[in-house]
């Protein structure tokens, strides 16, 4: 109990038509924990959960709704009640029976080690009682919040954490159900929070546990918090982390070895200039990178050599690209102008130069490809002297 006092910290369950696992999870916490140190939201349950929750009113803080508002809600109400209680540290940990409450401890040790850290739970998702759809969820989740923050974690999905509340206290949380719990550790990276990933058990009992997840509905959510949120890491956060990190000379250490990378070779190198340069060149403007740096991560390209050749498209070259692609879709649409007559635009004229502009800027990011291939894996032949070190 005292480790939770000395990092000034109370635990927040979130939980809805939980029945089954809510009273036992209760116990188990305030076996670490003080009387009051405990903070239940019940998410307007439908169940037994009022009625269980009512027999704990005098050793845990209750809070809730009383319809179903979703669990990015439910946390929001949990970390306003600990900021109000005046705590520094609050860990989440899920009402459904997947988490150990005696793995408190080591948030409790991790949390001492490391003030102000955000710790994530990271959950054996390889566990024989993991389904596989919540193991694929996880990858997919992982993957995304490492383009968005530059980090890597192993489980980003866990909703077993400790979270520094300082941060929260001026943050806008806009989502409001399971990917809450995305939204809120990448604005915390976006905050230079220090994230840490401390291992914790876990179980999926299906006599007991309930999950509300529900894949098509949760999973679109997720995606179009992910679009969002790539979209603002490719505006302003990583402009703004790049700057940051130009700053220091590890930076540019760190980027010669991404480029360089000595065991490389010179075909893996060929295909990311090769398709830096067809994605700058294609006819999605100023998207490029939100397609082509997952796809670049996807295939296992050099992301240094694709970022640097996909800045082909930088504004001074626009108009360049524009023209040459125009001119390249003349040849299917009889029109061999550099440049469409303006002096009368109407709908169709509109659409038909669009769609001359789009076909050539595929054939010119093509050839483009095919070229920047060919005399890159060309001079990296002979230029190259580092022999090759097969992995």
């Amino acid at each position: 109990m005292s480790q939770l006092a000395d990092i000034n910290g109370c635990v927040i369950i979130p939980t809805y038509n939980n029945e089954k696992t809510l009273a036992k999870l209760i116990d188990e916490v305030l076996n670490y924990t003080n009387q009051k140190d405990v903070i239940v939201v019940n998410d307007g349950a439908t169940d037994s959960t009022p009625q269980i929750l009512d027999s704990y009113k005098d050793k845990v803080t209750v809070v809730g709704y009383t319809a179903n508002v979703g669990k990015g809600n439910a946390l929001k109400l949990g970390f306003k009640t600990a900021i109000e209680k005046g705590y520094a540290n609050a860990i989440t940990i899920d009402s459904d029976g997947q988490h150990f409450p005696d793995d408190l401890p080591v948030f409790f040790k991790a949390a001492i080690e490391n003030p102000g850290a955000l710790l994530m739970g990271s959950r054996n998702m390889g566990h024989e009682s993991v389904p596989g759809k919540s193991s694929f969820g996880n990858k997919f989740s992982n993957f995304w919040f490492k383009v968005e923050t530059g980090l890597e974690l192993p489980d980003t999905q866990t909703g077993y954490r400790l979270y520094p509340l300082e941060p929260l206290k001026k943050m806008k949380l806009f989502t409001t159900k399971f990917e809450t719990e995305i939204e809120v550790i990448v604005k915390m990276a976006w905050k230079d929070v220090k994230i840490i990933p401390v291992d914790v058990k876990v179980l999926y009992d299906y006599d007991e546990r309930v999950t509300h997840f529900r894949p098509f509905k949760d999973f679109t959510r997720i995606s179009v918090l992910n679009t969002y949120l790539v979209t603002l890491t490719l505006l302003y956060y990583l402009p703004k982390r790049l700057f940051k990190a130009s700053l220091t000379k590890d930076f540019w250490v760190k980027l010669k070895n991404d480029i360089i990378q000595p065991n490389e070779t010179n075909l893996n190198k060929s295909l990311s200039i090769s398709f830096g340069f067809f994605m700058g060149i294609f006819p999605i403007l100023g998207f490029q990178l939100l397609v082509g740096i997952p796809l670049a991560m996807l295939f296992k390209l050099n992301k240094a050599l694709f970022i640097t050749a996909a800045n082909i498209s930088i504004p001074p070259m626009i108009p360049l690209l524009i023209g040459i692609s125009y001119y390249a879709g003349s040849f299917f649409f009889d029109n061999d102008t550099l440049i469409p007559d303006f002096s009368e635009r109407t709908l169709d004229s509109i659409k038909d130069d669009f769609v001359q502009y789009a076909v050539g800027a595929v054939i010119f990011a093509t050839v483009a490809a095919i070229a920047s291939f060919l005399i890159s894996f060309i001079l990296l032949c002979i230029f190259r002297r580092k022999k090759i070190v097969k992995s």
